[in-house]
Protein backbone atom coordinates (compact mmCIF):
# COMPACT_ATOMS: atom_id res chain seq x y z
CA UNK A 1 0.00 0.00 0.00
CA UNK A 2 2.84 2.36 0.50
CA UNK A 3 4.34 1.35 -3.10
CA UNK A 4 0.78 3.04 -4.00
CA UNK A 5 0.96 6.59 -2.38
CA UNK A 6 4.34 6.91 -3.61
CA UNK A 7 3.25 6.46 -7.29
CA UNK A 8 0.58 8.71 -6.59
CA UNK A 9 2.45 11.39 -5.06
CA UNK A 10 5.21 10.99 -8.40
CA UNK A 11 2.83 10.90 -11.06
CA UNK A 12 0.63 14.04 -9.36
CA UNK A 13 4.16 16.00 -9.43
CA UNK A 14 4.83 15.26 -12.59
CA UNK A 15 2.07 16.40 -13.73
CA UNK A 16 2.57 19.67 -12.09
CA UNK A 17 5.82 20.05 -13.52
CA UNK A 18 4.57 19.44 -16.49
CA UNK A 19 1.79 22.21 -16.31
CA UNK A 20 4.26 24.18 -14.81
CA UNK A 21 6.41 24.29 -17.97
CA UNK A 22 3.38 24.93 -20.28
CA UNK A 23 2.30 27.96 -18.35
CA UNK A 24 5.91 29.28 -18.89
CA UNK A 25 6.56 28.72 -22.20
CA UNK A 26 2.38 29.81 -23.05
CA UNK A 27 3.57 33.04 -21.62
CA UNK A 28 6.84 33.61 -23.99
CA UNK A 29 4.42 32.84 -26.57
CA UNK A 30 5.78 29.44 -27.49
CA UNK A 31 2.46 28.71 -28.99
CA UNK A 32 1.52 32.12 -30.87
CA UNK A 33 2.05 31.00 -34.39
CA UNK A 34 -0.11 27.67 -35.45
CA UNK A 35 -0.47 28.45 -38.93
CA UNK A 36 2.80 29.07 -40.55
CA UNK A 37 4.08 25.36 -39.56
CA UNK A 38 1.64 24.23 -41.56
CA UNK A 39 1.79 25.67 -44.78
CA UNK A 40 5.98 25.64 -44.59
CA UNK A 41 5.96 22.64 -45.82
CA UNK A 42 3.62 23.96 -48.82
CA UNK A 43 6.80 26.19 -50.12
CA UNK A 44 9.84 24.94 -51.68
CA UNK A 45 13.08 25.53 -49.86
CA UNK A 46 14.33 27.59 -53.29
CA UNK A 47 11.94 29.55 -53.13
CA UNK A 48 12.65 30.26 -49.52
CA UNK A 49 16.37 31.04 -50.24
CA UNK A 50 15.52 33.68 -53.11
CA UNK A 51 13.31 35.80 -50.73
CA UNK A 52 16.20 35.47 -47.78
CA UNK A 53 18.61 36.58 -50.45
CA UNK A 54 16.35 39.19 -51.63
CA UNK A 55 18.30 41.83 -50.60
CA UNK A 56 20.75 41.46 -53.29
CA UNK A 57 19.74 43.18 -56.77
CA UNK A 58 23.00 42.71 -58.67
CA UNK A 59 21.93 38.67 -59.10
CA UNK A 60 20.02 37.74 -61.68
CA UNK A 61 16.92 35.77 -61.44
CA UNK A 62 17.34 32.15 -62.92
CA UNK A 63 14.17 30.94 -65.23
CA UNK A 64 13.05 27.66 -64.41
CA UNK A 65 15.00 26.17 -67.33
CA UNK A 66 18.33 27.28 -65.72
CA UNK A 67 17.02 25.34 -62.43
CA UNK A 68 16.60 22.62 -64.14
CA UNK A 69 19.55 22.54 -66.26
CA UNK A 70 22.02 23.16 -63.12
CA UNK A 71 20.16 20.11 -61.04
CA UNK A 72 20.94 17.79 -63.83
CA UNK A 73 24.09 18.40 -64.25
Amino acid sequence: MDILYLMILCSVSLAAVFLVVFIVFARKGQFEDDESPAVRILFDSDEIKEKEEGGNKNEEKKGDNNKFEEKSE
